[in-house]
C-alpha cells in the first residue's frame, strides 16, 4: 500500500514511543522530514505526499539506527542551538541546550564592550563562539580546539550562518600555555571537557559509543581543564575581562574555587537553562 509522510511519520512516533523515547514527536518528525527530504515546518502538507517504498524503507532503517543508540543530531548532521543550525559530526560534541545560558551571558558581557574580542576555548563545532558572533555585530572571535575535525567544522558553520570574517579557528591544546601572539580579550568562554575518571565508565551508551571522549574526559575528578585554563589562559583577559566556564552539575563549588585561587575576581555560581547550578565566571582585576 502507497504510503504518505504522514503515515511514515506516524509509523516512527510508534516506533520512538514504544522504545520508551522522551521525545517521540521531535525525533519522529525530525527523521521522517529528513528521510523524506520534506520540510518539517508545513507538516500540514505531508499527508498529501506520496512515497515510494525505498524512501519508506531508508526512514525505518534510520529510526532503526536512533533506537540502537545513534544520537539523532549525527544521524541528520545538524543540530541547532541558540537559533542557528549547526552541522555536527562525531569529531564534535551535540550542542545542548544548557549551554545556551553560557552563550547568552557572554552575549550579554560582549555586548557592553566596543569591538569586543572573544576568545572560545575547547570550541568543538563553535556554537558557542559562533553564536556569540551572530549577535554581537561587531565582536571578533578566535576560537581553540586541539581536533583538526573541529576545527574545519567550526570554519564551516563559521561560514555557514555568516560570521565566517570575524571568526579565526586555530589549533591548541588549553593544557598548555597559549602562543605568545594571541592578544588580549575581554570574554573568554569554554565548556571544556569535565566528565570524571568514574563517571566515564557508566555514560550513557548514547555518547559513550558515539561522542568523542576526548572531548568529555576531564581528568581523574573532572577539572584538568580548569585548572589549565585559569592558570595559563587567564593572563590572555584584559583588566576587567570576564571569564565563563561551564562545568558539571556538581563542579560549580570546585570550579570556583579554582578561579579563586587565580586570583579572579567577582567570582559567581548560576544556573542554567534548566535550574542546574552549571555556570561559573568571574572577573580579571588586573594587578
Amino acid at each position: 500500500m502507497t504510503k504518505t509522510i504522514n503515515d511514515v511519520y506516524i509509523a516512527l512516533f510508534k516506533r520512538f514511543k514504544e522504545a520508551g523515547s522522551p521525545s517521540p514527536s521531535l525525533e519522529a518528525r525530525e527523521l521522517t522530514a529528513y528521510a523524506c527530504k520534506a520540510d518539517k515546518r508545513r507538516t500540514a502538507d505531508w499527508g498529501h505526499v506520496y512515497l515510494d517504498d525505498a524512501t519508506v524503507d531508508y526512514a525505518h532503517l534510520l529510526c532503526d539506527r536512533c533506537i540502537d543508540g545513534e544520537p539523532l543530531a549525527y544521524i541528520l548532521g545538524e543540530w541547532d542551538f541558540y537559533g542557528l543550525t549547526f552541522k555536527v559530526d562525531r569529531s564534535v560534541l551535540i550542542p545542548r541546550s544548557d549551554t545556551e545560558r553560557l552563550a547568552e551571558l557572554a552575549i550579554e558581557r560582549a555586548k557592553q564592550v566596543v569591538n569586543p574580542r572573544v576568545l572560545d576555548l575547547c570550541c568543538g563545532s563553535g556554537c558557542i563562539g559562533i553564536a556569540i558572533a551572530h549577535e554581537v555585530d561587531d565582536a571578533r572571535v578566535a576560537a581553540i580546539d586541539i581536533s583538526e575535525g573541529a576545527l574545519m567544522l567550526s570554519r564551516e558553520n563559521a561560514r555557514a550562518n555568516g560570521v565566517f570574517s570575524r571568526y579565526t579557528a586555530l589549533r591548541g591544546d588549553v593544557r598548555y600555555r597559549p602562543q605568545n601572539n594571541l592578544g588580549l580579550f575581554d570574554v573568554l568562554v569554554a565548556n571544556p571537557p569535565y566528565v570524571t575518571e568514574a563517571e566515564m565508565k557508566t555514560l550513557d551508551h548514547s555518547v559513550a559509543a558515539f561522542e568523542p571522549a576526548e572531548a568529555l574526559f576531564g581528568g581523574e575528578d573532572g577539572l584538568d581543564f580548569y585548572r589549565s585554563i585559569c592558570s595559563k589562559w587567564g593572563s590572555l583577559l584584559t583588566a576587567g575581562g570576564l571569564i565563563l566556564f561551564e562545568c558539571g552539575y556538581r563542579q560549580a563549588t570546585q570550579v570556583a574555587a579554582i578561579l579563586e585561587d587565580n586570583r579572579f575576581a567577582g567570582i559567581s555560581i548560576t544556573e542554567d537553562l534548566s535550574g542546574v547550578p552549571r555556570i561559573v565566571y568571574g572577573y580579571n582585576l588586573g594587578e
